[in-house]
């Protein structure tokens, strides 16, 4: 066999593991910077180019309160790249409260649709723009064939995508698909926050998170708070979304900087 029919054979091979890994040999990832979660990750980070799922349960259904703030704090580094959609199914999204999670309201295009397929249909439409990076979605459920189109749009122009599950009306609840398109699957639930030491009040958001579903890694748990404004400057890029402590430890993971001076 000569040397380019061998070379072309290992790409060809090259890329149908990646395919059969659930992605892109050239695909990007974005770090947590906690290798507790990024190991759990192909390519050591979220992986981009594609989109996720943020579900809960009870009457985060309704609200997905819990579920918005987690895709807000994952996409805040994406917001800093280009334009970010956030399609509603309720108009009740609060952008100042975005910024406190260190999202840049700034970069935010709300576009509020009329029922599940407009919203669909958007955010289609959004990931396929040129200079947008990322698109967020509100809806109840995501059937395979729209799961497929929402990743063939995620391709077109490399924008990464969230679908937080929400019924924003109450009422019954779908008959969910028996799979998904999706390159991972998020669990999120509100955790009690936890005062800075020597101060009163409220501490960080903190959230439970569970890695339900991961195409080419594998799941796990944890606890997470938000961990200030994020911000692009040499020497500041850590991710706005902090572990705290794995689930069933009760000790409180050490931050970043203290990771790094021990």
């Amino acid at each position: 066999m000569s040397g380019s029919r061998s070379g072309a054979l290992a790409a060809l091979k090259a890329k149908v593991a990646a395919l059969e890994a659930g992605g892109r040999p050239d695909s990007e990832s974005l770090p947590f910077g906690a290798p507790d979660i990024d190991l759990c990750l192909p390519g050591g980070g979220l992986p981009l180019g594609r989109w996720h799922e943020l579900v809960a349960d009870g009457m985060e259904l309704e609200t997905a309160a819990a579920a918005a703030a987690v895709a807000a704090l994952m996409a805040a580094p994406l917001a800093r790249r280009g334009e970010a959609v956030w399609v509603l199914r309720r108009d009740d999204l609060w952008a100042p409260g975005l910024l406190g999670l260190g999202f840049p309201p700034e970069r935010l295009i709300q576009v509020c649709a009329r029922d599940e397929a407009e919203a669909l249909s958007v955010m289609e439409d959004a990931l396929s723009t040129v200079g947008v990076s990322a698109v967020f979605g509100e809806v109840e459920a995501v059937d395979l064939t729209a799961g497929r189109r929402l990743q063939l749009a995620c391709e077109k122009m490399g924008a990464t995508g969230f679908v937080i599950r929400r019924r924003p009306y109450g009422g019954t609840a779908k008959k969910e698909a028996a799979g998904s398109a999706a390159t991972t699957r998020w669990r999120v639930a509100s955790a009690p926050s936890e005062p800075a030491m020597g101060e009163l009040g409220l501490g960080a958001p903190r959230f439970r998170l569970a890695l339900e579903r991961c195409r080419g890694g594998r799941t796990g748990a944890w606890f997470v708070e938000a961990s200030g404004a994020y911000s692009m400057e040499a020497g500041d890029v850590a991710h706005p979304l902090r572990l705290v402590a794995d689930v069933g430890d009760l000790g409180v993971a050490p931050a970043p900087s203290e990771r790094r001076a021990a």
